[in-house]
């Protein structure tokens, strides 16, 4: 689904208004890059249709430091031509192993760490397939811009294990998805990750 117009200039608007904050000389300055930050909060918040803007003004002044997308990985791994899915807790959807990088954490040990806990799978990661923005491939909109890498990953070991996160793990085979957990990951990019791993001699693929 395409992104509306109204999240990109909220965003935008945002990302002003929080490097503003960061490098704003004077206390005139840090008032109206304030203000502009409570605009896009009310802005996010009539578009999404929420009553409240509150909830939005609190994300938005977590944020700190000079605006920039945030990082979500994921881990494709394969065993007898089916794809490994975790089923998020969250919303009863299938996703690939993984989630936000962690500081300090390169992408590949954030990937590897990700499957780990959410699937008890050990895995080494062997290529980066996708460097996707997120905005470009009809995921549901979120507040943040983001930027998903999805590594193909080699099966090590390990049993399936559940967590906190998850309420199943198992493969699929391509034509066989579950119901997908689209806010983490599209049919579009499922279909990708079986291309790359038919074909690892592919670069990888990226917006």
């Amino acid at each position: 689904m395409p992104q509306p117009e109204w999240l990109a200039w909220a965003r935008r608007l945002q990302a002003i208004a929080q490097t503003g904050l960061t490098y704003a000389p004077n206390a005139y300055d840090v008032e109206r890059y304030t203000e502009i930050r409570r605009i896009a909060s009310d802005m996010m918040a009539h578009g999404a249709g929420i009553p409240d803007a509150t909830r939005i003004a609190d994300l938005f002044s977590r944020e700190s430091g000079y605006a920039t997308p945030k990082v979500d990985v994921r881990a494709a791994v394969f065993r007898d031509g089916r794809i490994l899915l975790v089923k998020e807790r969250e919303d009863g959807c299938w996703t690939l192993p993984g989630g936000w990088a962690d500081i300090g954490d390169s992408p590949a040990a954030a990937a590897v760490r990700e499957v780990r806990e959410e699937s008890g799978y050990e895995v080494a990661c062997r290529k980066l397939a996708l460097l996707f923005d997120r905005d470009k491939h009809g995921h549901p909109p979120l507040p943040y811009h983001v930027y998903k890498l999805f590594f193909l990953c080699d099966l090590l070991g390990g049993t399936a294990s559940p967590n906190h996160e998850t309420a199943g793990v198992d493969f699929f085979a391509e034509d066989a998805l579950p119901p997908l957990s689209l806010t983490r990951v599209v049919p579009e990019e499922i279909a990708l990750l079986f291309d790359h791993h038919r074909h690892p001699e592919w670069p990888t693929t990226f917006d």
